[in-house]
This record gives structure tokens, C-alpha cells and sequence, in this order.
């Protein structure tokens, strides 16, 4: 193997530059995006039927949508809202579903039962994916356009320019107003005329037309023949002829004013206080976000001169700025660790030479693992980069152990009967000595992560890119250790910088002489032992039950999503007039650098009244208070300044995560029952219930009040007598109060409605309801009172169910405590509540999928132990070895522990993915120990100790350096990653102790009792 590799090493150093260069290409290549491409496996239906009560709504449309849906193969779970007319059913298929046979299937079963549901039943079905959230948001404001001219300019100049960027999916565009021409009909010049409102309609529809009647062929052409009348203006409407006679023309003017104004709208958005257009660009699946802002930015730059003077464009929200800041934070992460390790190396090496070696493989192993992720259809995101920052120390341990081992051996004199051809063959033979050990304990670690690939939920979505990018690091990194790095050394480093390194500092040799003669101790006293283990077991368990459990990391997004919901049946105007308030007191906050409001609109869509709706807050870079204590200060001010209005704040990752999934909230408490006001009546009492639980804000009872409504019932005989149906009474109802667009007038880029309708005044109030005016088809007039009977009904509670059961969902957030210690306590508190019967409660939301990820973590876990010790066994045949590695792994994982406590650390999914790697870690440390123990001698486990001391501490102060920066969690992302390296520094730590003495004394102990029962045992 020496020889082959000094035959090829040229060969082989450009096949390194080859791949690092390569490397180099794909990451200027790869898609950048803030989550790794996971597909949801989530399917929203919603259906809008108009304005039906919610109890005959949920008859008529939900039951048949859910028993349609239920029957689509592979739904796990069906959840659906009933609202007044509207319907959502949320889909859950299993993870790995293929969701776009899955959407058509879905839809295909709902168009199966469309004939049967309500006429007019609209509906839409969406996947749920990263996508459905902008990455990029504009405003637009402006002093001198009114919201009509906003719109149009940000939906037909602005929106094709986005469209055209490469990546740009869908652009939506919110706010501002839709120019259309209104008739507004006198109902009783109508009838003066012997004129009803369907002649109106069809004289306005009749009257704008553009039709091809034929074609005709006439010297060798071929003319196509329109007949044409179209309305170009409200002039032309005017003059719509109604009704021709004796008494001369009866035109639209006659019975109707006609003028240009806005289509009707129950929506407000504003951007900073100011009526505001926004814009929201969307990426397609797996495209760059970050290319897709540059792009944008620099289009917005080149046509600047193109926006019209006064108009105002800002940027309220951009995703590209959390993935740059969360890639720089793991940038100089890398930079650091690298940096720290470098000087590591020169106090225990102090050779410029090895560093340097170390120097150039650290980064030539990160750029050719760069070309693994694009081969695996990666992306740079939050969990790969952190991946990467989270190997440097990994990395850079393979080589120094291979130097480490080369420079002693260059030291040593060759054995007897060992052939000395010089320098470089020594130093290729060398490496091959290490081969065994190295490729042993890079198997050792690498393996730990194929149990993640069976992870399902967001934890494997997320986690298992984090493992692809470490086990690809890992992988590349034992190729270049053992192939690499020999040649490396081999042409550059010379004898004397051998015997350098090998030379002990005044420090290092002290201590390890003080190591020596303690373990020679503990090996000649075993009951030692016995007290060191207990110690680490008895801490290791008391910090376990000090740590509490959590599930994703929190995170610094730089923003937030405030959602608010004002009383049941607030106007848009009162509930404008409770925003403003807010506005005033979003203004006033130091951290606040922008705002955008939606009412009546929701960022992610869904069921939205015009009581509801959402602001996005972006915090300033440089700011006084954390995102944390920015969100409980503004909720507090809201609850202390506005009351009445109810307020709920997540950052948007953590919002869209909960949408993506279907649960939004950390803590849901299910009720299922069969009984409505049951259900509502034990909602309010588990609210109480969780309230009181300290750490526990935002809690929501669960129950949604439809606003007030106005039911007119048509009684069909009065109807009858006055020649008309309760069809025809409720369609004139319709365009006398709604409006009817029964024409559309092209004009420039867009088509512009004709509404009818009736005026105002004539319905603003329920006594004024009463008299309106209604046409029979005979022509003669009566009041809307003398066929219908009119009331005020009161609000209804929106219907919730899951998997077809009755059901209402509390839900609430958790500020500043564990969610395992809060869930603890509303458990025991819930405990006491007295259920009728057939009524039961389930726990649901982020605490479900975080219990069901622990169990699934906690079996990876075991599996990676379990491929340890089949690996350890491959390697060693012996049982002894075997056991005393497995122990000193899991001691180590008891430090994980302690250093979650003093840390302050909840035990999550992060965290429990650095403890499977700290098995990982000590096991690859162990095996390169008893690579240098020939025997469990204590004199030769001495010698062994005493070798493997330097490299040992040099390996595991590099590791610890270089994932310092992840631990203490600078810049954003790297928040992410901080509970992962406070796990692996924790194990590190311990690592030190238990390999060099805890491993060796149990392994001699082992041995020693095994050689007693052989020599027990009868022959």
C-alpha cells in the first residue's frame, strides 16, 4: 500500500485539487434557502359556499368534504374549521406521501362530490410547503396615488417584472382598490318605468358586445366578421337603451346613477401606519432565495426611474436576510474553530509546518463534502451549514491523529527486522499503520446517522440534512486522512520537524508523567473505580432530572408574527380604529424597524374575518432587548392599552412550521364530545385551568364567534302571492345590496367590472331593510317586509373536528419554561377536571410531535449503540473491548447532561442528536487507544495511555474550540446548533478523563475477571 501510494501520489494530490475545485463550483451552484427541501405532507380543501348559517353549513358541505377526503389513500388525519358558508379541511398524509399524486387524488375526490354540495360551492386545494410563506415582501405606499392607481401599477408593472426572475413562483399582490363603474338603480324609477332589475342586467349585458358572426373570402383574403357594441366609458352607459315605446327611449341615466368608484372590500392593509399595497413574492420549490433577493433588488435598482414619482417601495420582510446572517454566522464559526485549532496545534506541536498541512486539509475536506451535498440534491440551509460548522473539529481531529501518529513513528528507530528505505516510505508506512484505527473509528462515527434516515416528522425533515452534511464531511475526511496527508507530509515535512514535535514541552511531560503514575493506581487499585463510576452516574442522573425537554431550538429571527383577533362582529372600522392603537405602540418601540398589517387577510391564508388578521414586525439589527422580550413587552402594552383585543405572537419560522404541520401552538388540548355547548363550556374551564400554570401566555379557549348576522327568511307562500319565488327575492336581494358584475369594459392592461346595485341608504339599517323595494315580475312593487320576515340572529361558534369527531381545541404558548415541566403541570391539573360522559380529552400540538420525536430519538439512539457495538465487535472479536468502549460511552452521555444544566439548556431534538454523536466520538477516541495497547497489561495500558495522552487532549481541545462559537450561539443560526455543541463539549469534556483512566482500569478489570473464570473453568 506504501509503495502504491508513493506511486501515485501525484495522481492523487490532483485529484484532491480536482475535487476541491468542484467543490468550489457546486457551492456557487447550490440552492440557498432557510429550511432543507422537506416536503409536508399536508393537503388543505377549502370551500366557500356563500353565506349559509354554520350548523347548515357544515351539514351541507363539510361532512360530505370530509367523508370524500377521508377515503383518499393514505390520510392519516383529517381536521376541518366550519365557518358561515366557508370550510377547511386540513389533509394529513404519512411523511414521505407523494404529495403531488396525493393533491390529485384529493382533488378528484372532492370533484366527485361537488354536484351534491350547495350550488355555487367554490373550492381550492394547496399543498402545504415552505413556499406558501414569501420570501420576499415589498410595500408600497404613496402620497400621491390613490389605492386604485397603487394596485394597478403593483399588479401590471410590477408584478410581470418578478414574475420573470428565474426562481419567482407566484407574486401576490394585497391591498389598494379595484376601479369599477356602478349603476346605482332607483328601485322605484324602475318600477315607474314597468322595469325590473333583470332587465337592467340584461340590457348592460346585452349591450357590451364583441362577437366574431362569421367569415367571408374575398380577393384571395379571408376577413373575419365581428359584430361589435362594445361600452368603453360611463358615457356609453348612460345611453344603455331599457325600453323603446310611444313615450320615446327610457335610457340606464333615466333609472340610475352611474359613476366610476371601487369594487366593494372587507380588507385593510397598511405598511407602517400608511393604506399600503403589498407585494409577496413566493420561490418555487427548491430554488435560491438568496439569488431570487439579489435579483430582485438589483431589478428594482435598474428600473427605480420607472416607479412613479411619490410612490414609495420598502422591504418588509426578507427570508435572504436570516439565511446570509445565519451562513455568515456559520462562516466565522468555521473561521474561528479553524483559527482556534491552528493554535492548538502550534503550543502542543509547534511547527508551523503541521499547521500549515492542517491548514489546507480542513478546507479542501469542507469544499469536496460540498460536492457530496450537491450530488445528494442538497441545499445550503440553517441545518447543512450547521452540519459543517459542527464537523471542523471532527475534521481536523483525523488529520492531526494521522500526523500525530506519522511524527512519532519518524522519531522511533525501526523495529529489528524492519527494513529502513528512508524518510518517505517511513512516513507511507506509518499512515499505513493507522489505517485500521482510522478507518475503524471514522465507521464508528459515520454510522451513528444511519438511524436518522428512519426519522419521520420535522425531526427527520430537518435532522437528517444536518447528518448528510456531517457523515459526507466525515467520509471525505478519512479519504483524505488516509490518503492525503501522508503525501502532504511526505512532501513537506523533514526529520527535524519530527523530532520537534516529538520533543515535550516542560508542562506537557510533567503531566504526563502525573497521568502515568494515577493510572498505574487506579489499575492496581480497582475499587477506585467503582467510586468514579457511581460519581458520574449519580451526576449524570441527578442533572437529567434538573434538565427539562423542549423541541426545536429557539431561535432569533430578527421578526415576528403578531396575530390579533378583535370581539365577534367588530366592523372593519372599529377593528382599523383598535389597529391604529397598536400601530401607535409598534411606532414608539427603539427595536422596531418595520411593520405590515393585514385585516381580513392572513399571511398564510386559511378561514379570516374581518375582525382577524396579522402583523409582521422586523426588529432592527442593532437593538436594546431580545426578540423574546420584545414580543412580551409589545403583548403586554396591546393587553394593558387596547382591551378587547386578543393577540397571539410566534417568530415565523416557528409560525410556519405550526402551519405546515397543523399544529401551531405548543401546547392544544383536544375535547372530543358530541354536544357543542358541552364541549364550549369544558374549553372555558381548561382555559382557567392551563392560565394559571406560570409560564403559560396566550391562551386561546379555542372557540371562534362568527359575527352577527341579519337573517331574512322568504316565507314561500307571501312570495307566491306576489308572483315570485324565494329564489327571485333572494337573487334581487343579492344585486340590490351586494352588487351583480354583469359586464366588464376592457380598458388597458385590465378588464373593469360593472356592478348593479341598489344605494346605500336604502339598507343601512334594519328598519330601512324592511322597506325595500323588491319588483315583482308583473312589474308592481312591494316591500322586502311584506314577503320576508326579517332578524337579528347572534353570533354563532365556528365547528372544529378531527377525524370526523366533534371537537374544540385550547390551545396557548410557553414563555421562559421548559415545555416538559409546563405540560407536567397542566397534566396535573387537568387531571382533576370532571368529564361527562363520552368526553375526552388529547394532548396535541408542537408537545405531541415533540414527545413523539423524543421516543423516535431516543430509539436512534439505541440503534446507533447497538451498529457500535456490532462495528467494535467486527473490529476486535473480544468482548472485553467491546464493554469498556460501551461504557465510557455512555458515561459520557450522563455529562451531556451536566452540561445542559449549567448551560441552562433544554433537552431537544438538537441536543439529543449531539448525544447519538457523542457515542460516535468517545468510541472513535477508544479505538484509537487500543490501536497502541498490545495488551491489558497495566504497564502496557500505561505506555498506551501515556502515547495516546497528547493527541487525546489535542483532539478534544480542537473539537471543543471549534464548536465553541455554534455553543455559545453567535450570530443567527448558529442558535440552532447550540444545544447540539453544548452537547458534544459536554461529552468532550468527560471524554478526557474517561478514556484516558475510567476506560483502561475497567478494561484491565474485565480482562482480569475473565482470565480468573478460564482458569476456574474445568478443561
Amino acid at each position: 500500500m506504501g509503495a502504491w501510494l508513493l506511486q501515485h501520489r501525484r495522481s492523487l494530490l490532483v485529484l484532491l485539487f480536482v475535487l476541491v475545485v468542484a467543490g468550489l463550483l457546486s457551492a456557487t451552484k447550490m440552492p440557498v434557502a432557510l429550511f432543507p427541501n422537506v416536503v409536508f405532507p399536508r393537503i388543505v380543501v377549502s370551500a366557500d359556499s356563500g353565506n349559509m348559517p354554520i350548523p347548515q353549513t357544515e351539514i351541507a358541505v363539510t361532512r360530505p368534504l370530509e367523508q370524500a377526503l377521508r377515503a383518499v389513500p393514505g390520510v392519516q388525519r383529517i381536521r376541518s374549521t366550519t365557518a358561515r358558508g366557508a370550510t377547511e379541511v386540513s389533509v394529513q398524509f404519512a411523511w414521505g406521501s407523494n404529495m403531488t399524486e396525493a393533491l390529485l387524488q384529493a382533488e378528484s375526490a372532492v370533484n366527485k362530490v361537488l354536484p351534491a354540495l350547495p350550488p355555487g360551492t367554490r373550492f381550492t386545494a394547496r399543498r402545504m410547503d415552505p413556499t406558501v410563506f414569501p420570501v420576499l415582501g415589498l410595500s408600497l405606499t404613496s402620497d400621491r396615488l390613490d389605492a386604485v392607481a397603487l394596485r394597478r401599477y403593483a399588479e401590471y408593472d410590477l408584478r410581470p417584472l418578478l414574475l420573470a426572475i428565474h426562481g419567482v413562483a407566484q407574486v401576490d399582490v394585497q391591498g389598494g382598490a379595484r376601479e369599477e363603474y356602478q349603476v346605482v338603480v332607483d328601485p322605484m324609477r324602475l318600477q315607474s318605468y314597468g322595469l325590473t332589475l333583470a332587465a337592467v342586467e340584461k340590457a348592460l349585458s346585452n349591450g357590451n358586445i364583441i362577437t366574431a358572426v362569421g367569415r367571408l373570402q374575398r380577393h384571395y383574403r379571408l376577413y373575419q366578421i365581428l359584430s361589435e357594441s362594445p361600452l368603453k366609458n360611463v358615457q356609453d352607459i348612460r345611453h344603455i337603451v331599457l325600453k323603446t315605446g310611444t313615450a320615446g327611449v327610457v335610457d340606464l341615466a333615466d333609472v340610475a346613477h352611474i359613476r366610476v368608484g371601487t369594487a366593494p372590500q372587507w380588507t385593510t392593509v397598511t405598511a407602517n401606519g400608511k393604506n399600503a399595497v403589498l407585494v409577496n413574492i413566493k420561490q418555487q420549490i427548491g430554488a435560491n432565495t438568496v439569488a431570487i433577493d439579489h435579483a430582485i433588488r438589483a431589478l428594482l435598482r435598474q428600473d427605480a426611474s420607472r416607479i412613479p414619482p411619490g410612490v414609495k417601495l420598502s422591504v418588509w420582510y426578507d427570508q435572504s436576510q436570516l439565511i446570509t446572517a445565519a451562513a455568515s454566522s456559520v462562516r466565522d464559526a468555521i473561521f474561528i474553530g479553524a483559527a482556534l485549532a491552528a493554535v492548538v496545534l502550534l503550543v502542543f506541536l509547534r511547527n508551523l509546518r503541521l499547521t500549515f498541512i492542517v491548514a489546507l486539509v480542513l478546507p479542501s475536506v469542507l469544499l469536496a463534502s460540498v460536492l457530496v451535498l450537491y450530488v445528494l440534491h442538497q441545499s445550503f440551509n440553517i441545518m447543512t451549514l450547521g452540519g459543517m460548522a459542527a464537523a471542523v473539529g471532527l475534521v481536523v481531529d483525523d488529520a492531526v491523529v494521522m500526523l500525530e501518529h506519522i511524527m512519532r513513528r519518524l522519531t522511533q528507530k525501526p523495529d529489528e527486522g524492519e527494513s529502513d528505505e528512508g524518510e518517505p516510505s517511513v512516513i507511507l508506512h506509518s499512515a499505513l499503520e493507522m489505517s485500521k484505527p482510522l478507518a475503524g473509528s471514522s465507521a464508528a462515527t459515520i454510522i451513528i446517522f444511519l438511524p436518522l434516515a428512519f426519522l419521520s416528522g420535522v425531526t427527520g425533515a430537518f435532522f437528517q440534512a444536518l447528518a448528510i452534511s456531517i457523515a459526507a464531511a466525515l467520509l471525505v475526511s478519512f479519504l483524505v486522512a488516509y490518503l492525503a496527508v501522508p503525501l502532504l507530509a511526505d512532501l513537506f515535512l523533514r526529520p527535524q520537524d519530527a523530532e520537534k514535535a516529538e520533543h515535550e514541552g516542560r508542562f506537557l511531560s510533567w503531566f504526563s508523567r502525573w497521568y502515568g503514575n494515577h493510572l498505574d493506581k487506579l489499575l492496581q487499585h480497582p475499587w477506585f473505580l467503582l467510586g468514579i463510576v457511581l460519581g458520574f452516574l449519580f451526576v449524570g442522573g441527578w442533572s437529567y432530572t434538573q434538565v427539562g425537554s423542549g423541541f426545536m431550538p429557539a431561535m432569533d429571527e430578527g421578526g415576528f408574527v403578531l396575530d390579533y383577533t378583535a370581539a365577534p362582529g367588530t366592523s372593519l372600522a372599529e377593528t382599523d380604529r383598535l389597529l391604529d392603537q397598536v400601530q401607535q405602540i409598534l411606532a414608539k418601540n427603539r427595536d422596531v424597524a418595520s411593520y405590515s398589517r393585514r385585516t381580513g387577510l392572513q399571511l398564510g391564508g386559511g378561514i379570516t374575518e374581518a375582525n382577524t388578521g396579522d402583523f409582521f414586525i422586523r426588529l432592527k439589527t442593532q437593538r436594546q432587548q431580545s426578540i423574546w422580550q420584545v414580543m412580551q413587552t409589545v403583548r403586554q402594552q396591546i393587553h394593558d392599552q387596547v382591551p378587547g383585543l386578543r393577540v397571539e405572537t410566534g417568530q415565523l419560522m416557528e409560525d410556519l412550521i405550526g402551519d405546515l404541520t397543523a399544529v401551531p401552538q405548543p401546547i392544544e388540548v383536544k375535547i372530543f364530545g358530541a354536544n357543542d355547548r358541552t364541549l364550549q363550556k369544558l374549553a372555558r374551564q381548561v382555559a382557567a385551568q392551563i392560565g394559571q400554570v406560570p409560564g403559560v401566555v396566550e391562551v386561546f379557549d379555542g372557540i371562534t364567534i362568527a359575527g352577527d348576522a341579519v337573517d331574512i327568511h322568504v316565507d314561500p307562500v307571501k312570495a307566491a302571492l306576489a308572483g315570485m319565488t324565494p329564489a327571485e327575492v333572494t337573487r334581487q336581494l343579492q344585486t340590490l345590496m351586494a352588487g351583480r358584475v354583469v359586464s366588464r369594459i376592457p380598458q388597458g392592461q385590465e378588464m373593469i367590472g360593472v356592478r348593479v346595485r341598489a344605494p346605500r341608504a336604502q339598507w343601512d339599517a334594519i328598519r330601512r331593510l324592511r322597506q325595500l323595494p323588491i319588483i315583482a315580475p308583473d312589474g308592481h312593487y312591494l316591500a322586502l317586509g311584506q314577503v320576508a320576515e326579517i332578524r337579528r340572529q347572534s353570533g354563532q361558534a365556528e365547528l372544529h373536528s378531527e377525524n370526523l369527531k366533534p371537537m374544540v381545541a385550547v390551545t396557548a404558548r410557553i414563555e421562559g419554561r421548559a415545555m416538559s415541566t409546563v405540560m407536567g403541570e397542566v397534566k396535573g391539573r387537568l387531571a382533576h377536571l370532571r368529564l361527562p360522559q363520552g368526553v375526552y380529552l388529547q394532548y396535541g400540538g408542537l408537545y405531541r410531535e415533540q414527545q413523539r420525536s423524543m421516543r423516535e430519538l431516543a430509539l436512534v439512539l439505541l440503534a446507533a449503540i447497538l451498529l457500535v457495538t456490532v462495528l467494535l465487535l467486527f473490529l476486535y472479536e473480544r468482548f472485553t473491548v467491546v464493554l469498556s468502549i460501551l461504557a465510557t460511552s455512555l458515561l459520557a452521555l450522563g455529562s451531556v447532561f451536566v452540561g445542559l444544566w449549567l448551560t441552562g439548556t433544554e433537552r431537544n431534538i438538537t441536543a439529543m442528536i449531539g448525544m447519538t454523536m457523542i457515542v460516535g466520538i468517545v468510541t472513535e477516541t477508544a479505538i484509537f487507544f487500543f490501536a497502541e495497547a498490545r495488551s491489558a497489561e497495566p504497564h502496557e495500558l500505561v505506555r498506551a495511555g501515556r502515547v495516546r495522552l497528547r493527541p487525546v487532549l489535542m483532539t478534544a481541545i480542537i473539537a471543543i474550540l471549534a464548536l465553541l462559537p455554534l455553543a455559545l450561539g453567535l450570530g443567527a443560526g448558529a442558535q440552532m446548533q447550540a444545544p447540539l455543541a453544548i452537547a458534544i463539549i459536554s461529552g468532550l469534556l468527560a471524554e478526557i478523563p474517561l478514556v484516558l483512566l475510567v476506560m483502561p482500569a475497567l478494561y484491565a478489570w474485565l480482562d482480569r475477571r475473565l482470565q480468573k473464570r478460564s482458569v476456574r473453568a474445568p478443561h
